[in-house]
């Protein structure tokens, strides 16, 4: 057995079974990859997949855990990359982040920043998505560090830690009628039309379990998962904008729209680092994480990788 069959078996999983797409993901030829995994089921003396025909229908249940052994063995082929390239190659190499765009826009500038100027060999590759695809690079470690709010502590494969606290805002072009009001509830909001995020970016469920604990039904007339698509359309006059605080940081220096805080109608929201439990983190992984947070150190980032990081709070 070798590593070109663990890779063929486990991309195949990756790629619902669907063996051409594995064959282009790794370059390779389809019967190539058909050919290695039968040779790794001989071997081994069992069928990882069960087959109809000549296509593979389902993972068999001794093949589910030879796809956790390889999947650890694999983890920690790239755990020995990562720790040869951290002895030998002075600092440099390149940090791959996924992230929401909204954190990609408004929050990782100044860190990426940040880390260029302490470690300057080290490139930055950054892979935007949505929370879901965010760890889904994690745990297929396109990316060593992730961060955004929803989802990551939804998967067991990951590690995440808290890392800082934000709020929404309201956001309204600065001769709005609602302006007048010294206090907006959701019951105004209810009234107008809204502009905010799709349903699985940047804290949309709180926004929207919100307005149904109120028995309102807010009349949302544009989604996006760009802030800055969001304001644009506010400022065109469509309605109220809801985005991220730091969406709207230095907004206010303009005339076009105007932020209030909105923390009292839809609650703060939690923002997360995340990382693939078992990985091998580099220094300027470690470093990284702890530039984009105060709360985060490398020794509380590595007792949370060998142990749980339930007890770790803000």
């Amino acid at each position: 057995m070798n590593l070109h069959q663990f890779r063929f078996v486990q991309e195949a999983v990756r790629r619902n079974l669907n063996l051409t797409e594995t064959a282009k993901a790794l370059h390779t030829s389809q019967p190539g990859v058909s050919k290695a995994i039968i040779e790794l089921e001989d071997e081994l003396g069992i069928d990882i997949f069960a087959r109809h025909g000549k296509r593979i229908k389902r993972v068999t249940e001794p093949g589910a855990q030879v796809l956790k052994s390889i999947d650890i063995i694999l983890r920690e082929v790239n755990n020995l990359k990562r720790i040869g390239e951290q002895y030998s190659a002075q600092d440099s190499g390149t940090l791959s982040i996924a992230t929401t765009h909204t954190q990609a826009r408004y929050v990782l500038p100044g860190p990426v920043a940040q880390l260029r100027l302490t470690y300057p060999k080290v490139g930055v590759s950054l892979h935007q998505g949505s929370p879901d695809q965010v760890a889904k690079m994690l745990m297929e470690e396109v990316a060593e560090i992730g961060v955004a709010t929803e989802s990551l502590a939804n998967y067991p494969d990951l590690i995440t830690l808290p890392c800082y606290e934000w709020q929404h805002v309201l956001v309204l072009p600065f001769d709005h009628p609602l302006l007048e009001r010294e206090r907006i509830t959701l019951d105004d909001l209810a009234t107008v039309p809204l502009i905010t995020y799709h349903p699985s970016f940047t804290g949309r469920s709180r926004i929207d379990q919100a307005f149904a604990l109120r028995h309102l039904q807010p009349n949302i007339v544009l989604e996006a998962i760009d802030s800055d698509v969001i304001k644009t359309y506010v400022k065109l006059g469509m309605g109220v904008g809801i985005v991220a605080e730091m969406a709207m940081q230095g907004e206010n220096k303009t005339t076009d729209l105007v932020a209030r805080p909105a923390a009292q109608l839809f609650g703060h929201n939690l923002a997360r680092v995340a990382f693939k439990r078992g990985t091998y983190l580099r220094l300027f992984v470690l470093k990284f994480a702890e530039l984009l947070s105060e709360r985060l150190s490398r020794d509380q980032i590595l007792r949370a990788m060998s142990g749980t990081p339930d007890d770790y709070e803000l």
